[in-house]
C-alpha cells in the first residue's frame, strides 16, 4: 500500500521536475490570476463610472463576442505558428492593454466607450491564447506524462479562478480599479516572461515520422501541394478534421451536452437550490460551489496520480452516466448535506475524467491541427453557455426539479449513445 502511495505521488509530481513544465504552469498561472483581475476591475470601474448595471453588461459583452468569434482564428494561427509564440504575444499584448486603461483611469480620463473598445481587445486578444494555452503541452513533457501534467496545471487553473476575483477585489478594496488593472498587467507581463522561456522538448523520430504520416490526412488535403492554405482554409481543414473522425466528435457532443448541463444548472440552478429547496442564503450557495469545486480538485489530482491508459470511451460514458445520476437526485434532495455530498461526488467524477480526456486529445490528435479542434471544442462551449443559462432560467421558474430532470435526461441519453459505437467505447 505504501509503494502504490509513493508510486502516486511520483507519477504525478513527474512533470514539475521539468523546468519548461514548471514555466507552463507558473505562466498559466499567472494569465487566469489575471483574467481573474480584469473581470473584477472591469465590472467595478464601469459600475463606477456609470451607475448601471446596463453598461456592465455591455462592456462584458463587449469582451465575451470577440472572444467567441475569433476563437477558431486564434487556434488556426497557433497550428500554424506555434502554441509558445502565440501564448507569449498574447500575454504581453494583455499587459500593454491593461496597463493602458490602469494610467487612464489614475488620469481620471476614462469613458465608457474607452472601457469598451478595451474590454474587446482583450477579448479578441484572449482568444489567441486559450488554444494555444490548451495544446501546448505535448511539446513540453512526453506521451505518458500527459496525464499528471494536465492534472498540475487544472489544479493550478482551479487555484488562480479563486484566488483571481478574490484578490483583485482585495485590491479595488483597499486602493481603487485603476491599480487593479496595473496588478493585472504585471500579472500577464510575468506570464509572457515566463512563456518565453519554455524550451519544447526534442522531438523523437517515431514522432516526427508518425506526424509525416498523419499530415497526409485532413488537415493536410485542404490546399494543393506546395501551396500555403489561407486563414479560411486552415479553418475549414481543422472543422472537416473534428468532424469527420467520430472519436472526436464523441468528445465534442459530449463536452458540449456536460456544458449545458453544468452551465445553466450549476449558476441558475445552484442559486434556486439554495434559495427555495434548501431554504439557505448565500453561504449555502457558496457551499454549493465549493464543494464542486474541491471535488473536481480531488478528482484531477486522483486521475493524475493513476497509471495507465484507461479506455477513454468507457470513461466518458461513466462520466455522462455519474452526472446523470448525481443531476438528478439534486431535484429530490432535500437537505443542504445530501445536496453538498452529490455536489462533491458529481465534481470528482469531471475532475478525474478531464485529466484523461484532454490527455487524449493531446496524444492522439496530430499536432499541425491539434490547436485548430480545440478550438472548435471552446467555441461549441461558448455557444452552448448562453443557451443552457436561458433553458435552465425559464424551467427553473416552475421549480428546480423539472430543470435537473431535463439535465439528467441529456446526459443519459448521451451515455447511451456513447455506449451504442463500438468505435468510442474502443478508444483509449
Amino acid at each position: 500500500m505504501a509503494s502504490t502511495l509513493v508510486d502516486a505521488r511520483d507519477r504525478l509530481s513527474a512533470p514539475a521536475r521539468l523546468p519548461s513544465f514548471r514555466l507552463l504552469w507558473l505562466g498559466q498561472s499567472l494569465s487566469l490570476l489575471g483574467d481573474g483581475f480584469s473581470y473584477i476591475a472591469f465590472s467595478w470601474i464601469t459600475l463606477g463610472l456609470t451607475q448601471s448595471t446596463l453598461a456592465l453588461g455591455y462592456v462584458l459583452a463587449f469582451q465575451a463576442v470577440p472572444r467567441a468569434l475569433l476563437t477558431l482564428v486564434g487556434g488556426s494561427l497557433s497550428d500554424k505558428w506555434s502554441s509558445r509564440t502565440l501564448m507569449k504575444l498574447s500575454s504581453w499584448a494583455r499587459a500593454a492593454l491593461m496597463a493602458g486603461v490602469g494610467l487612464a483611469g489614475l488620469a481620471g480620463s476614462l469613458t465608457l466607450w474607452m472601457l469598451c473598445c478595451a474590454a474587446a481587445a482583450f477579448g479578441a486578444v484572449d482568444a489567441f491564447f486559450q488554444p494555444a494555452r490548451a495544446s501546448i503541452l505535448p511539446s513540453v513533457v512526453d506521451k505518458e506524462q500527459l496525464a499528471p501534467a494536465n492534472a498540475l496545471l487544472a489544479v493550478g487553473t482551479k487555484v488562480a479562478a479563486v484566488l483571481g476575483p478574490a484578490v483583485g477585489g482585495m485590491v479595488v478594496a483597499f486602493s481603487n480599479a485603476p491599480v487593479a488593472f496595473l496588478v493585472d498587467a504585471v500579472c500577464f507581463a510575468l506570464c509572457g516572461v515566463c512563456v518565453a522561456g519554455i524550451r519544447p522538448r526534442p522531438r523523437p523520430a517515431g514522432d516526427a515520422a508518425a506526424d509525416a504520416a498523419d499530415e497526409k490526412g485532413p488537415a493536410a488535403s485542404a490546399a494543393p501541394a506546395g501551396a500555403e492554405p489561407s486563414l479560411g482554409a486552415r479553418i475549414r481543414a481543422g472543422l472537416r478534421y473534428a468532424f469527420e473522425d467520430p472519436r472526436i466528435r464523441t468528445i465534442l457532443a459530449v463536452d458540449a451536452a456536460v456544458t449545458f448541463c453544468q452551465a445553466g444548472p450549476f449558476t441558475v440552478g445552484f442559486a434556486t437550490l439554495a434559495k427555495v429547496d434548501l431554504h439557505g442564503g448565500s453561504a449555502t450557495l457558496g457551499l454549493l460551489n465549493g464543494a464542486l469545486a474541491g471535488g473536481a480538485m480531488l478528482g484531477t489530482l486522483v486521475g493524475g496520480a493513476v497509471g495507465g491508459r484507461p479506455r477513454i470511451g468507457l470513461l466518458i460514458a461513466a462520466l455522462a452516466g455519474w452526472l446523470a445520476i448525481g443531476t438528478g437526485l439534486l431535484g429530490f434532495v432535500g437537505n443542504t448535506a445530501g445536496a453538498l455530498a452529490t455536489v462533491l461526488a458529481m465534481g470528482f467524477g469531471m475532475g478525474f475524467q478531464g485529466v484523461f480526456g484532454l490527455s487524449w486529445i493531446q496524444r492522439t490528435i496530430d499536432g499541425s491541427v491539434l490547436s485548430r479542434v480545440i478550438s472548435v471544442d471552446m467555441v461549441i462551449g461558448y455557444a452552448v453557455a448562453p443557451l443552457s443559462l436561458i433553458v435552465c432560467g425559464a424551467l427553473a421558474q416552475s421549480g428546480t426539479a423539472a430543470m435537473f430532470a431535463v439535465s439528467a435526461s441529456v446526459l443519459a441519453v448521451t451515455a447511451v449513445g456513447i455506449l451504442a459505437s463500438r468505435t468510442v467505447r474502443e478508444m483509449r
